[in-house]
C-alpha cells in the first residue's frame, strides 16, 4: 500500500460532472509530493469553453499547487477534457521538480 502526503485536494469541474478521474489527480499530487514538505495543497478548476468560440481546443485546466516558497500554475488546453488534465498535470509535476532542483542547487 502506497503512503501519500495528506493536503487539501479542491476540484472546480465546469465542464462535466464526470468525476472518474479525480482519483488519478489525488494520486498524481500525492506521489509528487511523498517525501517533501513543500506542498501544502491543490486547487484544480476544469472549464468547458463556450461554444462557437474560435479556438482549436474545447477545455482548459487550471491547476494551481500550493507551495513554499511560491506556488506553481498551470494552465492547459485540448479538445478532450482528460487532455487538458493531464497536460496540466504533467505541466505541474515538471515545475515543482525543476524547482526542487533549484533549491537543492541554491
Amino acid at each position: 500500500m502506497e503512503e501519500f502526503t495528506d493536503f487539501p485536494i479542491e476540484f472546480y469541474n465546469e465542464a462535466n460532472d464526470d468525476s472518474s478521474f479525480y482519483a488519478e489527480i489525488e494520486a498524481r499530487l500525492r506521489r509528487l509530493a511523498k517525501g517533501h514538505t513543500d506542498i501544502t495543497g491543490a486547487s484544480i478548476q476544469m472549464t468547458q469553453l463556450a461554444e462557437g468560440r474560435a479556438t482549436p481546443y474545447a477545455f482548459e485546466t487550471t491547476l494551481i499547487v500550493y507551495a513554499r516558497p511560491t506556488q506553481i500554475v498551470a494552465t492547459e488546453h485540448s479538445d478532450t477534457l482528460i487532455g487538458s488534465v493531464k497536460g496540466a498535470l504533467d505541466a505541474v509535476e515538471r515545475q515543482v521538480r525543476e524547482k526542487r532542483e533549484k533549491l537543492r542547487n541554491y
